[in-house]
């Protein structure tokens, strides 16, 4: 059977030339005569896979030194509590809230101190991203949250918002990768893998120093403290070596298409593409503020949803896979990440115009 174009939020598309080095090295990595997935993770072959992986992170993402760059587990919703048990010192964060995840994160907050929801775009089903620039911090936050890109909303960030000094902490695992960042602008970084990087199992903490200490909240386990992951350049316990091993590959495989710039043109050409089929479609239509859109999750509906069902339907008969929206919103997404080919948008267009003359 041929790929199909996979359009899935998470676990996603991997770069084809990536999954078929993995396939050739499963068997023997290396002349090491096992695979990866069978090697100890304190063997020299694998020392050499996880400070590789590291090493290229931090040159894609010219990450400064007094950053860490951790590979852990328990993905994206384990960092909810680790983030309050190593920062809320004062037992005080502000979150701004633009969807599910950010939700989420905010609630878990809640467990460990007072945590403010400071900003909010729920009244309009997270469809926009509220203005930051003047927000009540509070002057006793220890840092404040975002989720950079809403994953289900199709929602993200342009501009970060005006912390006014404080500590910027951001959940970017839908938009891992896909452009330029500059690190220096906040505490912490990180995101799940499973969108744009590679397989489900790792999440990766970009961590400023200065916030790594043993001044945690009481009662925090020593699996979650970033000290102790810090002090161990995450091999405290047996790590998800294999996940990390296809990170470095992606890794590689960004270096070679020309690092993060080039990503990000691409990214944009893919997006204007289905953008403004989007906006001159009689019958589909997005669901996002213009100024709001990101790049990588693009939620769109007909408006009726027997429609958005057939639609789905019929995509899915055609090779077009995993584009039914999450099921808090309905409707239709298509997750269009950094393995996303152009080709792949280009024939997902084609097919929606068929699809717009067929049912009109």
């Amino acid at each position: 059977m041929s790929r199909v174009y996979n359009f899935s939020a998470g676990p996603a598309v991997l770069p084809e030339e990536v999954l078929k080095e993995a396939a050739e090295e499963m068997l023997d990595y290396k002349g090491t005569g096992m695979s990866v997935m069978e090697m100890s993770h304190r063997s020299k072959a694998y020392e050499t896979i996880i400070k590789e992986a590291e090493a290229d992170l931090r040159e894609l993402m010219k990450i400064p030194d007094n950053y860490r760059v951790l590979f852990l587990q328990g993905g994206a919703s384990q960092q909810f509590a680790m983030i309050p048990m190593n920062l809320m010192k004062n037992k005080v964060a502000d979150y701004i809230v633009t969807g599910q995840w950010a939700k989420k994160a905010y609630q878990e907050a809640c467990l460990y101190g007072k945590a403010n929801k400071i900003a909010s775009s729920e009244d309009k089903t997270f469809s926009y991203i509220p203005d930051c620039s003047d927000l009540p911090v509070s002057e006793d936050a220890d840092y404040v949250y975002i989720c950079e890109n809403n994953t289900i909303y199709g929602t993200k960030f342009k501009e970060l918002p005006n912390t006014k000094g404080k500590t910027l902490v951001a959940d970017v695992s839908s938009c891992f990768l896909s452009e330029p960042v500059d690190v220096t602008k906040y505490g912490v970084i990180y995101g799940g893998v499973q969108k744009n990087i590679g397989p489900a199992g790792v999440v990766i903490v970009i961590i400023r120093e200065d916030l790594i200490t043993e001044d945690v909240l009481p009662g925090t386990p020593t699996m979650l403290k970033y000290k102790t992951h810090a002090d161990a350049d995450s091999l405290y316990n047996t790590p998800p070596a294999y996940g990390i091993y296809i990170c470095g590959k992606v890794f590689k495989w960004l270096k070679k298409m020309g690092g993060l710039s080039v990503i990000k043109e691409r990214n944009e050409k893919k997006a204007k593409l289905l953008y403004d089929y989007l906006d001159e479609s009689k019958l589909f239509k997005g669901t996002v503020e213009k100024k709001d859109r990101s790049l990588m999750n693009v939620p769109f509906v007909t408006g009726s949803d027997e429609l958005d069902a057939k639609f789905v339907k019929e995509a899915k008969a055609a090779g077009f896979e995993n584009l039914k929206g999450h099921r808090t919103v309905g409707g239709m997404r298509a997750s269009i990440y950094n393995a996303m080919p152009l080709e792949g948008v280009e024939a997902l267009v084609a097919f929606m115009k068929k699809f717009e003359e067929e049912n009109l």
